[in-house]
């Protein structure tokens, strides 16, 4: 099965990671624009926490743990 998210790696335990150097890829999931990455922590290769931001929507996406939600606000929690 091939994985269909290419901006995230998949580890052998399943995690799930976002990697910085994929982040041009990303899109916003409700109006398809540019996210920007706003950064808490990360370490060589991946972003652990911090969010992505769509200015056109005015959305914050979080990144915690490494692994971005980018699920619409109204399916989060």
């Amino acid at each position: 099965m091939e994985f269909p998210f290419p901006y995230l790696t998949s580890g052998f335990d399943g995690d799930y990671r976002v990697k910085k150097d994929l982040m041009d890829i990303l899109a916003c999931p409700i109006c398809k624009g540019d996210l920007v990455l706003n950064v808490v922590e990360e370490n060589e290769e991946e972003v652990i926490s911090g969010t992505l931001y769509c200015p056109v929507c005015k959305e914050h996406y979080p990144i915690d743990e490494g692994i971005p939600n980018l699920l619409p606000p109204d399916m989060r929690n």
